[in-house]
């Protein structure tokens, strides 16, 4: 942001907007802008130290931008707070080089001011922001919601099954023998061993050698959004548990090992979610599981009647009983 801060300010001052960059929670790292617009931004915690995720200012671009990892815009009466009315914001994800949501650019203005070009100006920026940014180094894998591998950098191509195994691998540091690893995947279904053995010599090429063959593990490091969220959960890190929960395990499969882990991740979480007397651990874990009704219950029972995040529940609730 250093680097690149002088052509946001142009931009941001230029046009009439205030420019915002937050972290992958939400809260607002660094804002420049016109004098007037600044003021503006201030007056509704628009400003570094503002929190901008959905449990703490309801649905909004940035919260939007994060929790989908898409860009977005949100328009004036769009914005749960009655305060952001007059408001339009564009907004898109910053991400690391391995794919991992580092947090959000944000151009904002006041509706009068809206110009269908200034999403088009964000997305420019994150690309400018995103090539100044290291090369990762190691494999990423994602597996919360979607399946996706990075290696140094670059996106490695994979089938559902292949993204199964690194998922037990990556969940399981210990190893899987071939055995135990069989089972995980395929079941009690008859399917030879030599199948599975196909798959892992496939899967060494891909991770460039990084799988052992007597015990199958890893040689070096793999990062994983999942046994992160397991971490977070180990140490009673709910915070951080519930930002990086995006969804279920790999949802569309139903191999038997992924389909245990990913009950154990889902009640673990959402009994950890439950015991929490604080709203933003429900509202937060609210939005990966929209039809949790006691979840919602449980967050709009911990709001004050005059809090206006109180709309989000509510209107979780009304949609899980319709």
């Amino acid at each position: 942001m250093t680097a690149l801060g002088e052509q946001l300010h142009s931009v941001a001052e230029d046009a009439g907007y205030v420019a915002a960059v937050t972290d992958a929670g939400g809260t607002i790292l660094w804002t420049c802008g016109g004098p007037v617009m600044r003021r503006r931004a201030e007056q509704v915690n628009f400003a570094p130290g503002g929190r901008w995720d959905e449990a703490h200012m309801g649905t909004n671009a940035l919260s939007l931008a994060l929790r989908t990892d898409r860009p977005h815009t949100v328009f004036s009466a769009e914005h749960l707070v009655a305060a952001l009315h007059g408001w339009v914001c564009y907004c898109a994800p910053i991400r690391a080089a391995d794919g991992t949501l580092l947090g959000v650019l944000d151009l904002s203005t006041t509706w009068q001011r809206s110009h269908p070009l200034a999403m088009a100006t964000v997305r420019t920026m994150v690309a400018a922001i995103e090539s100044t940014l290291p090369v990762a180094s190691g494999m990423r894998l994602s597996c919360l919601g979607t399946g996706r591998l990075v290696r140094d950098g670059t996106p490695i191509r994979l089938r559902p099954r292949h993204l199964e195994i690194l998922t037990l691998l990556a969940l399981d540091p210990d190893g899987y023998t071939h055995e135990r690893l069989h089972y995980a995947v395929y079941g009690d279904r008859a399917v030879g061993a030599s199948t599975l053995k196909s798959e892992m010599s496939y899967l060494r090429r891909a991770t460039g050698g990084e799988i052992t063959s007597r015990v199958y593990r890893f040689t070096t490091a793999l990062t994983c959004d999942a046994a992160d969220v397991l971490r977070a959960l180990e140490t009673g890190d709910l915070d951080t548990a519930v930002r990086l929960y995006r969804g279920p395990l790999l949802p569309d499969s139903d191999t038997p090992g992924i389909n245990e882990w990913r009950d154990y991740l889902a009640v673990a979480l959402r009994t950890a979610v439950l015991a929490s007397p604080h709203a933003h651990h429900a509202l937060s874990y609210g939005e990966a599981t929209p039809d949790d009704l006691a979840v919602h219950e449980h967050a709009l029972a911990l709001l004050a009647p005059g809090d206006a995040r109180r709309a989000v529940p509510l209107a979780r609730i009304g949609r899980c009983q319709a």
